[in-house]
């Protein structure tokens, strides 16, 4: 059975740092903690969990952080996690069991990486991320903000998830708009941006409300065409995000309809279309494209995945869509097909008791 380090980079966590550390210590057998500058508890937190914490000056570099944290690590295979990260009951016996049965051939792990929920606790959105590697191989991160870990060879896909929890945690000060800070003070220096750096940047810029500016760089980065095809795909569905908040509908459908360009149809470009054409009251034309989205759903991509449009979503939409087209069978079908995954749902409670009456009303009339 292989053996495991526990890689962090660590700063004024201290709301979170133990649910994470509690989640994994049975799991690794090494706990690695690299402090950036916390002010508050957080190495009084990790200390109940090692001996093994070390500080490092902040550069501005997230890559630097952590290759610094990886370069200490002793162990067969290290694993890395951000401090508001927690391996679940379920995960857990999933990582365990993969522990025992690693094949040493494996160098690297990849495990799906849940940042968002549902009411229902159910993962809403979701993505793969590099998480457990060899130690020998020297495996580097890359990128000063957004770092990815450039890893290669034998790579497994693990069926098990970690799951990303921001509830009890206070906001820090200083992380705030310090991405764009880092991005923008690589600009003044003359830094030449990867394609990479070009569509994360664009995304910061939208989280910060610059949907002018997100659009130019999303379209640098397309017009460079050397992005993976999965951010290709997000930067399209992402300037439409920007042409919506401006309220250029427009715009919004056309930067929708870019993603065809690079892979199949998905499921979230195909019913975000539906809704433009739904909100225009073209509901014939709205229902193709919900129906497109359904087909789409078991289309599998390593990247990012809103859970609910390949699931709920496009069978709600379509209940709308064929109520008002006056297809009451299909409209029934597709609500009982989304009470299956969503019972619970206020709309779903509404549209159950408004079946119920008409059906009711109807068969009075009999």
């Amino acid at each position: 059975m292989p053996s495991i380090s526990l890689c962090m980079i660590v700063k004024n966590e201290e709301e979170v740092l133990a649910n994470c550390l509690e989640s994994v210590k049975d799991i690794c057998d090494e706990i690695i903690i690299v402090d950036t500058g916390s002010t508050d508890n957080t190495k009084e937190v990790a200390r109940k969990f090692t001996d093994k914490i070390y500080d490092f000056t902040w550069i501005d570099d997230f890559s630097a952080a952590r290759n610094y944290s990886f370069s200490l690590a002793t162990k067969e295979y290290i694993l890395w996690l951000d401090a508001d990260d927690v391996i679940l009951p379920e995960e857990r016996k999933k990582f365990k069991k993969l522990k025992k049965t690693l094949n040493p051939k494996v160098d690297a792990v990849s495990m799906i990486y849940v940042t968002a929920t549902d009411a229902n606790g159910n993962p809403s959105f979701y993505y793969r991320r590099n998480r457990l590697v060899k130690r020998s191989k020297g495996f580097k991160w890359i990128g000063a903000v957004h770092e990815y870990l450039a890893v290669s060879g034998n790579i497994l896909e693990a069926d098990i998830s970690i799951h990303h929890l921001k509830k009890n945690k206070k906001p820090d000060p200083d992380s705030i708009g310090r991405n764009l800070r880092i991005y923008e003070n690589r600009i003044k220096n003359g830094e030449e941006f990867s394609p990479r750096d070009l569509f994360y940047y664009a995304n910061e810029l939208k989280d910060h409300k610059q949907y002018k500016k997100a659009i130019i760089y999303y379209q640098e980065f397309l017009d460079g065409k050397k992005g993976w095809v999965e951010d290709n795909i997000r930067a399209c569905i992402y300037m439409a995000d920007c042409y919506s908040y401006l309220g250029d509908k427009d715009n919004e459908l056309l930067s929708l309809f870019k993603t065809f360009a690079y892979d199949e149809p998905r499921a979230e470009a195909c019913c975000r279309i539906g809704d433009i054409f739904q909100g225009r009251k073209n509901f014939k034309i709205a229902a193709f494209w919900y129906e497109l989205a359904v087909k789409m759903k078991n289309k599998k991509t390593g990247g990012f995945n809103h859970a609910s449009y390949t699931t709920w979503y496009p069978h709600l939409a379509l209940c709308v869509s064929y109520w008002q087209l006056g297809n009451v069978e299909e409209s029934i079908k597709h609500h009982e097909i989304t009470k299956q995954y969503i019972p619970n749902d206020p709309k779903v409670i509404y549209n159950e008791k408004f079946f119920q009456n008409y059906l009711k009303n109807k068969n009075k009339g009999k």
